[in-house]
């Protein structure tokens, strides 16, 4: 910024501004009141708040509450602020009053100065916009603010999260089909247990993406219902009649999604439930992708002295002192970006319990918190996908060494010999560290013939993957119009494993 000031006031009176900025007094105060932090409010939504100020100026015009010229210029440096060319004019951090006024008067400053400047008039005092009542017409920081969340955060799972997310779930699917003629010892509790395809432990991994998906999607249409013309408390005070939905109309033509009026502009203003809602939803995603990226550095570990079963990509060294060390990179900041979600999520929480009467006044932290998220999630499945999913391989040496030692394969005999005196088998296996065919042979239980047809791990698997996963109930849910998951097709069904007595 330049050393140079010019006087802009508020009803608080007189206050320098850097010349060079587009901000006025409001803007100001906020910037020298509230030194916390460096967490600004990101693009998502700046771009959103430049959207509705776009829209609102476009509906006061057709209304014919703000001049024709005045909407236009208007709507040109509300644009610059959707492009981002004056982001250096937001100065603000999220740590400010609860409403977000002072990030909404930002935007109606910066607008209003640009706007004076567009139609040949100066910034500041004499200029030839007003912030209030030309950029803010018709609107109030309490429901500007719900809307520019609502606006942001249902563009960025749409167009950023959610397509990252469905192309992660396809290479998993992709990878289940690629290793279903592979069996593999099955663990439970971390301790051996019967076999499976390993493309049935993958398919799973996909299913778990798919239904986070499903369950981001069903936040949606909440998202897409908007407080904007509610003003102050939700009466819709100062703005004209048809304000709200020709505004809204608007900005669902602006972005192509289906924003519509919220049934109850009161509650849209008092209280955030869309918003916990749809961090709700990041929050089981998390745990499922951090349950998948736990589960793939597991199955990485070694690569000689671990489980070894997969061979992840080598993508930088990974110690300062152990040459030639390798580690599971990609898992690790996908975990910890799932573990920083489950922080948001609780401060969600809170803050969508924190409001009083007529308003939520913890606007600010949800709109960081909920777009952090949104953002984080999208880059790490991003990543976790193309420098880690699509680059790992079999070891099938490992995974035969594994499942020719397994101990629990005598789980074939149970129904011929008895629980007990299949686990007599096991039992003298690892004791004598012998084979389990030697155990049983010399147990005199069961003859060579018995073991051979019974102990079959390709025998122990249940019916072969075949269901379309368009045949599973709800998938439809979660694929979009136009949308097709060919990997997708060998979905997990009921009874793929066949019958189980109990959960193991």
């Amino acid at each position: 910024m330049s050393g140079t000031t010019r006087t802009e006031t508020d009803s608080l009176g007189e206050i320098d501004v850097p010349a060079d900025r587009y901000w006025g007094a409001q803007t100001e105060r906020s910037r020298r009141n509230f030194a916390i932090g460096e967490e600004r409010f990101p693009r998502p939504f700046l771009r959103a708040l430049g959207l509705v100020k776009q829209a609102a100026a476009r509906a006061n015009a057709a209304l014919g509450v703000l001049p024709a010229e005045r909407a236009r210029v208007i709507e040109a440096a509300a644009e610059e602020v959707v492009l981002g060319r004056l982001d250096e004019h937001f100065p603000l951090v999220v740590w400010q009053t609860g409403s977000g006024t002072q990030t909404n008067m930002n935007a109606n400053e910066v607008i209003a100065n640009r706007a004076s400047e567009l139609l040949g008039g100066p910034r500041g005092s004499g200029r030839l916009v007003h912030p209030n009542d030309d950029v803010n017409r018709s609107q109030s920081s309490n429901d500007v603010i719900p809307t520019t969340i609502h606006v942001a955060a249902a563009e960025q799972l749409t167009h950023r999260l959610l397509p990252a997310l469905r192309a992660l779930e396809a290479e998993l699917a992709r990878k289940a089909g690629d290793f279903d003629a592979i069996v593999k010892v099955g663990r439970t509790h971390l301790m051996d247990a019967t076999p499976l395809r390993m493309g049935d432990e993958w398919r799973a991994f996909a299913t778990q993406v798919r239904q986070a998906v499903a369950g981001i999607e069903r936040t949606l249409p909440d998202l897409h219902a908007l407080a904007l013309g509610g003003t102050a408390v939700g009466t819709g005070l100062n703005a004209p009649p048809g304000f709200a939905p020709r505004a809204i109309a608007e900005l669902a033509r602006a972005t192509g999604l289906p924003f519509r009026p919220a049934a109850d502009r009161f509650a849209g203003i008092a209280a955030h439930d869309a918003v916990v809602a749809a961090h709700g939803a990041l929050r089981t995603l998390a745990v499922a992708l951090s349950k998948i990226a736990n589960d793939v550095r597991l199955l990485g570990s070694g690569p000689r002295c671990g489980l070894g079963e997969i061979r992840l990509p080598a993508n930088e060294p990974g110690s300062s002192i152990m040459p030639g060390k390798v580690n599971p990179t990609q898992c690790e900041a996908l975990v910890m970006v799932c573990l920083q979600v489950l922080g948001h999520d609780v401060a969600v929480g809170l803050a969508g319990a924190g409001g009083q009467l007529q308003l939520n006044a913890c606007k600010p932290l949800l709109a960081f918190d909920l777009l952090a998220s949104i953002r984080w999630l999208a880059d790490a499945a991003d990543s976790f996908c193309t420098r880690c999913v699509e680059g790992i391989q079999p070891n099938r040496e490992a995974i035969a060494r594994h499942l020719e030692h397994s101990l629990m394969l005598v789980t074939a005999l149970a129904p011929v010999i008895g629980y007990d005196d299949a686990a007599a088998i096991a039992k003298r296996a690892f004791d004598e560290g012998t084979t389990l065919r030697e155990a049983a042979l010399a147990s005199g239980l069961v003859d060579e013939a018995t073991f051979d047809a019974r102990v079959r791990p390709e025998a122990m698997l249940g019916a072969p993957p075949s269901v379309p996963r368009e045949a599973m109930p709800g998938a439809a849910a979660s694929v979009p119009p136009g949308t097709t998951h060919e990997a997708d097709a060998r979905s997990a069904s009921d009874g793929m494993l066949g019958p189980s007595a109990k959960s193991d």
